[in-house]
């Protein structure tokens, strides 16, 4: 009971979110990489952080739904949040072969990677605050 009020009133389950779109950004990547002189392959891209400035837009009106047939009103819950793979509407490189830029890719890698360090960095300083208060320490 503590436990789960201490977790979900935090920015924990958010980040933890964060980090498993940022694994399934890494996994698209890499699989958009390896195809790139596959012909008629088309790129896939990770959709999650247009949700996530959704859900924290105050401006939106929050609705609640009393039956699961219901649809959402207003922003979306963040327990609700998933990241989602979809094909962006690209059209075909000069190379003729697909959509995929090698360059493109190699940097949306490099991005994605220096974001999901600092996410994991930034969990791990939570989580040392949380130990640090458990313990009655201060932190360092």
């Amino acid at each position: 009971m503590l436990g789960e009020t201490i977790f979900n009133n935090s920015s924990i389950p958010l980040l933890s979110k964060s980090l498993d779109a940022g694994m399934l950004r890494q996994r698209v990547i890499a699989n958009n990489i390896a195809n790139v002189n596959t012909p008629g392959y088309q790129r896939l891209e990770v959709n999650f952080e247009s949700e996530l400035r959704k859900a924290m837009d105050n401006s939106r009106l929050i609705g609640t739904r009393t039956n699961d047939k219901h649809m959402q009103l207003g922003r979306p819950d963040f327990s609700s949040l998933q990241p989602t793979v979809q094909k962006p509407v690209d059209p075909t490189l000069a190379s003729g072969v697909n959509n995929v830029d090698i360059d493109t890719e190699m940097a949306k890698l490099a991005e994605n990677q220096i974001l999901y360090n600092f996410g994991a960095k930034f969990l791990n300083g939570k989580f040392k605050k949380l130990n640090a208060a458990i313990q009655a320490k201060s932190i360092q």
